[in-house]
């Protein structure tokens, strides 16, 4: 992990010669509030916003991408594995479909937080946490729990429509019965529920 406090310039020489400009190397900077501007590579927190994009090529090892959307290695999958198949069998889901909504949530970092409120894994806002007995939404076992319940609640509110469940856990259950039990029209409902999808798709083959 690198984490540096230069300028712009100095960043990206430093950057450079320090050999990051290889697969899986992102760059993530957020400006805190003393104006002071932070790099690092591994951002594990939610004011860290995409800087550099570097050239991505697949390892058919550990990484592939589908649609766009990088598919997460093993390996980091494999840290909230037990925590995912304990919560799929409890609300009789997939485990593919408990990591594809991680993925596109929180990309798999349980200390993520959202400008409007959601924490943890699985993005729980405080009141679906609280709803659902999740004391410490950061918590991984608790978050998964809890985001696999919603889920659960939402595909049978839903007739166990997928689409229109994932729909609802982005936008709220209230709006899809708003606009006619159909994907709302905001532009990120419609494209979280494909993003989504092609990480369920994906994981399903993997597992």
């Amino acid at each position: 992990m690198l984490r540096l406090n230069l300028g712009v310039g100095a960043v990206v020489a430093a950057l450079l010669a320090a050999g990051v400009g290889t697969a899986r190397a992102d760059i993530y900077r957020y400006v805190d509030e003393n104006g002071k501007v932070h790099f690092t590579n591994v951002p594990n927190d939610s004011r860290y916003k995409l800087f550099i994009a570097t050239d991505k090529q697949p390892d058919p090892v550990t990484e592939t991408f589908n649609d766009r959307h990088r598919v997460y290695p093993r390996a980091e999958r494999k840290k909230y594995h037990a925590h995912v198949v304990a919560a799929a069998r409890a609300y009789a889901l997939e485990p593919a479909l408990i990591h594809a909504v991680i993925s596109a949530e929180s990309g798999y970092n349980p200390l993520a937080r959202s400008a409007k409120g959601a924490k943890g894994l699985m993005q729980l806002m405080p009141d679906t946490a609280k709803r659902y007995g999740v004391d410490n939404p950061l918590d991984p076992r608790q978050n998964i729990l809890g985001g696999a319940a919603y889920l659960s609640d939402l595909l049978k509110r839903f007739g166990n429509d997928l689409s229109l469940a994932l729909a609802a856990y982005n936008a709220g259950e209230g709006r899809v019965m708003e606009y006619g039990f159909k994907i709302p029209p905001y532009r990120e409902t419609k494209q979280y529920v494909p993003k989504v999808l092609s990480y369920y798709k994906k994981y399903k083959t993997m597992m």
